[in-house]
């Protein structure tokens, strides 16, 4: 897996760069609008407290950050961070000018911000395309403050096997339907293969244990096509 995403970042930044103008609608296909739902599920586990810093790393057009501003009744600030330019053009759209938020155009393996200093560190359907894992773990756990939670939503593996097949069949299906929606097909392509070799849920566990975190733990939602990884900094 990891061969994989070091091999074709250049790959993953033309995926991004292609489909930035229809990302949301490219998650609706990929997830049958279902990925709303999660996010909901994502946030509300997650709990944010009001008067806290969240960053919001592979931040795309910036649901998680508006979800969080909402549940936090605009008290709190967030820094969206995601490498693609464009698509963050587009998430500074949802927003006002007062609304709390700031945008940083760089990689989830490097963040330009001091150690200790969120209170939340949170990436949605984004860690599977980085170039180093393990890196982009470790400068979560360095930006987050001593207690502070790191919380990821991602791609996984199904548990049941009915369900399994049914998504895999419909999943082949993607390209086809992105080409005929988006006028592209190689996107699609990408992504279902990224997701079919990203880690099972236990595998993905170790990972995150490995950079000192503490109290981890997931949750599957729809039967394990996605979970929720929650962890601790202490």
């Amino acid at each position: 897996m990891k061969t994989y995403h070091r091999n074709n970042q250049r790959l993953v930044k033309k995926v991004f760069q292609d489909v930035f103008d229809k990302y949301d609608l490219m998650n609706d296909l990929m997830s049958l609008g279902i990925h709303r739902l999660w996010k909901k599920k994502f946030i509300h586990w997650l709990n944010p407290q009001k008067n806290t810093k969240l960053i919001d790393v592979a931040s795309g057009t910036g649901d998680i950050a508006k979800l969080y501003l909402n549940k936090t009744n605009y008290k709190g600030s967030v820094c969206c961070v995601d490498e693609n330019k464009a698509m963050l053009d587009l998430n500074k759209n949802k927003f006002k000018v007062n609304d709390n938020v700031k945008w940083f155009c760089n990689s989830a393996e490097k963040l330009p911000f001091k150690k200790n200093h969120f209170d939340y560190y949170t990436i949605s359907f984004g860690i599977r395309n980085v170039s180093n894992l393990n890196h982009t773990l470790k400068e979560a756990y360095r930006v987050l403050k001593p207690g502070g939670r790191f919380l990821c939503l991602e791609f996984s593996k199904v548990k049941n096997e009915i369900l399994d097949k049914l998504y895999k069949t419909y999943s082949k299906s993607l390209p086809q339907i992105g080409k005929f929606i988006v006028g592209k097909s190689e996107p699609y392509e990408y992504l279902i293969n990224s997701i079919e070799e990203f880690y099972s849920q236990e595998e993905f566990f170790k990972q995150i244990k490995k950079q000192n975190f503490v109290n981890i733990s997931y949750r599957n939602l729809s039967g394990g096509i996605v979970a929720i990884h929650s962890a601790w900094k202490v």
